[in-house]
C-alpha cells in the first residue's frame, strides 16, 4: 500500500507539485534521503519525473550481460554496494518544482548531510531523466555557494537525461500556443487545461541546460534508442540521442567518446533498471581513483 500511495503522490507532484508546494499542501513531497546509510564512499541516486526511488528496482529476474544472475528486486545502488563498497543513498523529491529550485534543495541537503556525517570522503551522483538535470543544477549552486560537499564529488552519471530538452514538451508548448490563437472558447479551454502542468515539466522543454557542466567533475552520459533510423529524433522515445548525450552523439552508428554509452533497444524508463546500464556504471565507478 505504501508503494502505491507513494507512486500516486509522486505522479500528482509531477503534474502540479509546484502548486502544492506554493500552497503548503501536505501532499507536496519534501526532498529527503528516504533510504540508505552513509559511509565513507557514497553514491546518491535521484529519480525522474513522477517517479520515486522504486524506479531503480529491476523488475522480475534479471542477469548481467555476461549471464550472471542478479538478486531479486535489486537495483544499481545495492549492486554498487555489493561490488564496489559504495553506500547508496536514495533521494525522493518533488518533480513538479522547477529544476533550479530542486537543484538548490539538493545542494542544501548534501551540505547538511556531509556536515552530519564527516566520515563521508567521496560522493558520486547518479540522476535519471530529470534527476540528472537536478544534479547539474545542484553542483552549480554548490559551486556558487562554495559548499564543502562539492569538493567530495568525483563523478556524475546522467542516465536518460534530456540535457538539450525533450521535443515532446516543446510540442506541448506549441500546441497550447496554437489553440490560444484560434479564438475559439472551447479551444481556449483545452489550452488552459493543457497548460496546467508543473514548472518541472515545462523545464524539460528547454533546448539547452542553462548551467554548464563543472570541469572539476568527471561527467558520464548513458542514453538509449529504440530505432536507429529515428535515434536523432526520438532516441529512447522521450529523449533524443543528442539530448541524452549532451550533444556528443547524434548518429548511433558512430563510436561515442569514452564518457558516453549508447545502448540500442532501450526505451526511456528501462534505462533506470537494466543490466547493461549497471554494467557501464560499474565499469566507470571501478576505474575511478578513490578518495584518500
Amino acid at each position: 500500500m505504501e508503494t502505491s500511495l507513494g507512486a500516486a503522490r509522486a505522479i500528482l507532484c509531477g503534474i502540479v507539485g509546484d502548486h502544492l508546494h506554493a500552497t503548503e499542501n501536505g501532499l507536496a513531497i519534501e526532498m529527503s534521503v528516504v533510504r540508505g546509510v552513509p559511509g565513507p564512499r557514497v553514491v546518491v541516486f535521484l529519480h525522474g519525473l513522477m517517479c520515486t526511488e522504486d524506479v531503480w528496482t529491476f523488475p522480475g529476474e534479471a542477469a548481467l550481460p555476461d549471464g550472471t544472475p542478479l538478486p531479486p528486486r535489486t537495483d544499481y545502488g545495492a549492486l554498487l554496494e555489493r561490488d564496489l563498497g559504495l553506500a547508496p543513498l536514495y533521494v525522493r523529491f518533488n518533480t513538479g518544482l522547477s529544476v533550479a529550485e530542486s537543484g538548490a534543495k539538493l545542494a542544501r541537503l548534501l551540505d547538511e548531510l556531509t556536515a552530519r556525517h564527516p566520515e563521508i570522503r567521496e560522493i558520486q551522483l547518479v540522476g535519471f531523466s530529470m534527476g540528472g538535470l537536478v544534479v547539474r543544477s545542484a553542483t552549480h549552486v554548490a559551486s556558487e555557494g562554495r559548499m564543502r560537499w562539492l569538493d567530495l564529488v568525483s563523478q556524475a552519471f546522467y542516465v536518460g537525461t534530456p540535457h538539450l530538452g525533450s521535443p515532446w514538451e516543446r510540442a506541448g508548448r506549441w500546441l497550447v500556443a496554437l489553440l490560444r490563437r484560434l479564438g475559439d472558447p472551447y479551444a481556449e479551454l483545452v489550452a488552459e487545461l493543457a497548460d496546467v502542468r508543473s514548472r518541472g515539466i515545462k523545464d524539460l522543454g528547454d533546448p539547452a541546460h542553462p548551467i554548464p557542466l563543472l570541469p572539476a567533475i568527471r561527467h558520464h552520459f548513458i542514453a538509449g534508442f529504440v530505432d536507429p533510423r529515428l535515434a536523432e529524433l526520438l532516441g529512447d522515445a522521450l529523449v533524443p540521442l543528442a539530448s541524452g548525450t549532451n550533444g556528443a552523439v547524434v548518429d548511433p552508428t558512430h563510436s561515442p567518446p569514452t564518457h558516453v554509452k549508447v545502448l540500442p533497444g532501450l526505451a526511456h524508463m528501462t534505462l533506470a533498471h537494466h543490466p547493461a546500464v549497471y554494467a557501464q556504471l560499474h565499469e566507470w565507478c571501478a576505474a575511478a581513483p578513490r578518495a584518500a
